[in-house]
């Protein structure tokens, strides 16, 4: 604040009045926030007052509301990030919540078909036995028809050999035989995948050179070397990918393939040999393990699979008129993912994968179950399946 040279007093209140209202503004008063001439200083009442150049209280008052819009300002920009971030949640949420919504009617349309296939099947057996059933009765019918003729040829012998007739011999009426052993239908669709189960075998020719293929050819192993394998055209030339001997052209398949001691993995379906390259037509399920979470992820379009637990045993599901790939977790028995209404054309194969390590050394190993085995280690047969 400058030091402001007091006026020469008035004479007269009135005077000192008089002039201040004459001259312009030069000082702003911080108390009564107003401006005044220099005469304002010569009223006592205002003498201890605090007192600027009305440049300067207009400078400070300046730099002030600056202040105060900078703070605005900022409080604005968080204001705007805090709702930015709000809304991007709520995009998030209304994705998950159709995600689920899909997975939920997808299922519920797969369960419905194959109960209605179940009960038609069902239908059909209950009408062999009931036809079954009905000729028995007829049989019966004619037995005990034939049985009551014996009987009055018989007692007419006894009444002309004796000359009467003799309760005692009677026969005795015999009852009809009835079928209890009807069984129950099974529902579950657990169950109704394990009628679809069917044995795949790995085609060696087509392992990449990290993976080691078992000799029943059911289960692979990742080494960090690959090995020294004779150039066939088939073998794959992306990731540590191996594909089924069997090729699918119509019906309904289904297997299943143990995941436990592997870390990364890629299972799925692909179209004849476009499946042996990175941009064939394909559609994959990608599990893998960072530290104690699990993440995984379906292909095409790349999309996360809402689950953080390990699965250990994972089912695939074909069915190719109707369009349709889908992954269960059979430990759980619970839909994993699923595409309908897909377009295939040509042969398609099943495809398992390892991912390459990065260096050190990687036990990561995955088998595939036999049909109706509760473990995946047995060394039963493999049994034939309805398709």
């Amino acid at each position: 604040r400058e030091s402001i040279p007091y006026p020469k007093q008035p004479t007269s209140t009135e005077d000192a009045c008089s002039e201040i209202h004459l001259e312009p503004p030069q000082l702003f008063c911080d108390e009564n926030q107003i401006t005044r001439c220099d005469k304002y200083l010569l009223y006592q009442e205002h003498r201890n007052h605090v007192v600027y150049r009305v440049q300067e209280a207009a400078e400070n008052y300046r730099k002030l509301f600056q202040e105060i819009l900078n703070s605005l300002k900022e409080k604005l920009e968080v204001a705007k990030s805090i709702l930015a971030d709000e809304q991007e949640r709520v995009v998030l949420m209304q994705e998950e919540e159709q995600n689920l919504k899909e997975v939920i009617e997808s299922e519920y349309r797969l369960r419905f078909r194959l109960m209605m296939e179940e009960n038609e099947v069902n239908f059909q057996s209950l009408q062999g036995y009931i036809f079954n059933l009905n000729l028995r009765e007829a049989s019966q019918n004619q037995l005990i028809e034939f049985v009551a003729k014996l009987k009055e040829k018989f007692q007419e012998i006894l009444q002309v050999r004796f000359g009467k007739r003799s309760e005692s011999l009677l026969l005795q009426c015999l009852e009809p035989a009835r079928i209890t052993d009807l069984s129950l239908c099974q529902t579950g669709i657990s169950k109704m995948l394990k009628v679809l189960q069917r044995p795949i075998t790995l085609d060696p020719k087509t392992a990449h050179p990290c993976l080691i293929v078992s000799e029943d050819l059911r289960s692979i192993r990742l080494r960090n070397i690959q090995q020294e394998v004779p150039g066939h055209p088939e073998r794959l030339d992306f990731s540590a990918t191996v594909l089924g001997v069997e090729s699918f052209t119509s019906g309904r398949h289904y297997w299943e393939v143990d995941v436990e001691k592997a870390t990364q993995w890629q299972l799925g379906i692909g179209r004849g040999s476009a499946s042996r390259h990175a941009s064939g037509d394909k559609v994959l399920l990608t599990g893998s393990m960072m530290g104690t979470d699990f993440t995984f992820w379906a292909f095409p379009p790349l999309k996360r699979v809402s689950l953080r637990e390990q699965m250990h045993r994972v089912g695939v599901f074909l069915d190719y008129e109707y369009g349709q790939i889908a992954f269960y977790d059979v430990t759980r028995q619970s839909l994993i993912y699923n595409f309908s209404y897909l377009t295939f054309h040509g042969a398609l194969k099943p495809i398992f994968s390892l991912c390459i390590s990065r260096g050190g050394t990687n036990p990561d190993s995955l088998s595939i179950c036999l049909p109706h085995v509760s473990s995946c280690t047995g060394t039963l047969s493999p049994q034939s399946s309805l398709v």
